[in-house]
């Protein structure tokens, strides 16, 4: 069950990338600058906003706002889908509920081997010393 954002959440920038590719990179604004407001964002439950929020480090803004840049291809096209897949990625990882550890208590008996080990390691340690002189 993925929680799919619909796109009048999104607001895309579009900006020339730096970096080689010729002419084309020169005249063309192909990069993408995502922005996502995870606060205000009605498509999201709250725990999922906390948990996104907290995944997003540094690219989330002080004001809520996840800011996702994406370059690597040479159309804005495909810039936009790899903005749009990265961000459907950190919210179906926030999506993921996590498991919550219960506290177990060691049995007597890993206990007992746990001592019993400890005193046949000591045994050996101490017959390692130098001989005695008697």
């Amino acid at each position: 069950m993925s929680t799919v954002i619909p796109e009048e959440e999104l607001e895309f920038r579009f900006y020339r990338a730096g970096g080689p590719g010729g002419q084309n990179v020169n005249k063309v604004s192909t990069a993408v600058q995502m922005r996502f407001d995870v606060k205000n964002s009605s498509s999201l439950t709250e725990p999922v906003k906390a948990r996104l929020m907290k995944l997003a480090g540094s690219r989330l803004t002080l004001d809520g706002v996840i800011l996702i840049n994406a370059v690597r291809f040479r159309t804005q096209e495909r810039n936009r889908a790899d903005a749009i897949q990265r961000l459907q990625a950190l919210v179906d990882e926030a999506s993921i509920k996590p498991v919550v550890r219960v506290p177990t208590r060691p049995t007597r008996a890993s206990k007992e081997r746990r001592l019993k080990a400890k005193t046949s390691r000591a045994s050996i340690k101490s017959g390692r010393g130098r001989p005695s002189l008697d």
